[in-house]
């Protein structure tokens, strides 16, 4: 069986707002929606069951909304509506390649995605139908990086691949500093005391606490998603107690 060949059957993607956005200011680029529905497309079809939580900032910050005046919580929930938008368009790329796909939402909105209900989404996995988790915890003050380990214990994933621009952790950013220092593997510990921003504090902690292996890899080389859960792709790798 093609799932034979996978280091990781079950795995929790994490992307960004920012990666659907493209070139735009802001918004979502449908093109690249398309392209990222191509490789998780290819990823189910080699046996992989994906799950997936995508950010809100390529449509609403709420950390930015909160630090100009607005009530915090507010501007939370605020994100979590702008994740669900994008979970919307995303599963509709998934459908355009005939990869069924469920939006599971932390908030209920029945005319318009189902409430996240763990044996359900366990279900929907199993079957294999793809499934993006919209609206983050349901509650402010928690980001998407959270939600998305949160949601992949829930699950009992393999793993959660972190998705950026650039391929792995790197000591400062690399587009920016010519001589940051790209990192193979990294412990939970040396994340958090080097404070090297791969995702919130509170979501490193968890999976630490969990033993939950995090995956940095690049999202821009198309078919990376399926390189990563047969462990070929260039990424660093978060785990161990350092």
């Amino acid at each position: 069986m093609a799932a034979a060949k996978l280091k990781y059957k079950r795995l929790l993607l994490k992307l960004s707002g920012e990666a659907l956005m493209g070139n735009q200011a802001y918004g979502i680029d449908m093109t690249v929606a398309d392209r990222l529905a191509n490789d998780v497309a290819e990823a189910t079809a080699a046996g992989a069951e994906i799950a997936i939580v995508i950010g809100g900032g390529n449509i609403f910050r709420g950390l930015s909304a909160a630090a100009k005046g607005m009530d915090r919580a507010t501007a939370d929930y605020m994100g979590m509506l702008a994740t669900v938008m994008n979970a919307l368009a995303f599963q509709n790329a998934l459908d355009h390649r005939n990869v069924p796909a469920r939006v599971l939402s932390a908030i209920p909105m029945q005319t318009i995605c189902e409430s996240y209900v763990r044996p359900k989404a366990l279900s929907y996995l199993s079957k294999p139908q793809v499934v993006l988790f919209a609206a983050g915890t349901g509650n402010p003050f928690f980001t998407t990086d959270t939600a998305a380990v949160l949601r992949a214990i829930e699950m009992n994933c393999d793993a959660v691949i972190k998705a950026t621009q650039v391929d792995g952790v790197y000591s400062a950013d690399p587009k920016k500093d010519p001589s940051a220092t790209r990192y193979d593997r990294l412990s939970y510990s040396e994340v958090l005391a080097k404070n090297l921003k791969v995702m919130d504090g509170a979501a490193i902690a968890l999976a630490r606490d969990n033993g939950l292996p995090l995956i940095v890899v690049s999202i821009e080389e198309p078919g990376n998603l399926l390189k990563t859960l047969r462990g070929e792709a260039r990424q660093t790798i978060i785990e161990g107690p350092g």
